[in-house]
């Protein structure tokens, strides 16, 4: 007698999550997590209230404390709601609101010098949500030491990736000198990123 194949049994079980696109992401989202979306966007906002530096050998790119949002939204919201924070701020950045360090905003921002961290940003908030997810698999009695590794991953490598060849795209150093430039940013993201991991492990991730 035939029996009926289950479904999916070709493939067998699926293991973990399945990895859902970003556009089924946001058609699945509660209004829970629209406002809290909506919160670490406002979050990354309010730290560009803070004034920025500008340093002469940054090439134009200034020291920011909206960096700590971003590792803040990877880690508290996971990697498809955080990456999804960062756009709806960089959205409203588009749309001409000053909330980036410095009163910056408008769509001239994206053909600067720092094109690459902005895009780096989305990017970084992904890896450290994803990041943060594997380790507290691995590491579930050690929250602060995923959470940090988390943001030195997707904070400071991921976003630099974007952003150092971001300089020498847009001005005039070579790619070497441009990561040269960007060192002077590493001691503050290393700060924001103990600040960060600090507080996940506070404030718990809730997903």
């Amino acid at each position: 007698m035939l029996r009926e194949r289950p479904q999916n049994a070709r493939w067998g079980k699926p293991r973990g999550r399945p990895i859902r696109p970003l556009v089924y992401t946001v058609l699945m989202l509660t209004t829970r997590d629209l406002v809290r979306i909506a919160l670490f966007a406002a979050l990354i906002a309010v730290m560009g209230l803070i004034p920025k530096f500008d340093l002469p050998f940054t090439a134009g790119v200034p020291v920011t404390a909206q960096t700590l949002g971003v590792m803040l939204a990877g880690l508290m919201l996971g990697p498809r709601r955080g990456v999804l924070a960062v756009l709806l701020f960089l959205f409203v950045v588009a749309m001409g609101a000053p909330v980036l360090s410095g009163g910056r905003g408008g769509l001239g921002v994206f053909f600067g010098p720092t094109i690459g961290f902005l895009i780096g940003w989305v990017a970084g908030a992904w890896a450290c949500g994803t990041v943060f997810e594997r380790l507290n698999v691995w590491l579930p009695s050690r929250r602060f030491l995923a959470a940090l590794i988390a943001c030195w991953v997707g904070g400071i490598v991921v976003i630099y990736a974007f952003g150092v060849p971001g300089i020498a795209l847009r001005t005039e150093l070579t790619l070497p000198k441009a990561a040269m430039a960007s060192i002077i940013f590493l001691p503050g993201d290393i700060l924001k990123s103990l600040i960060a991991a600090w507080l996940a492990v506070r404030l718990g991730s809730g997903r």
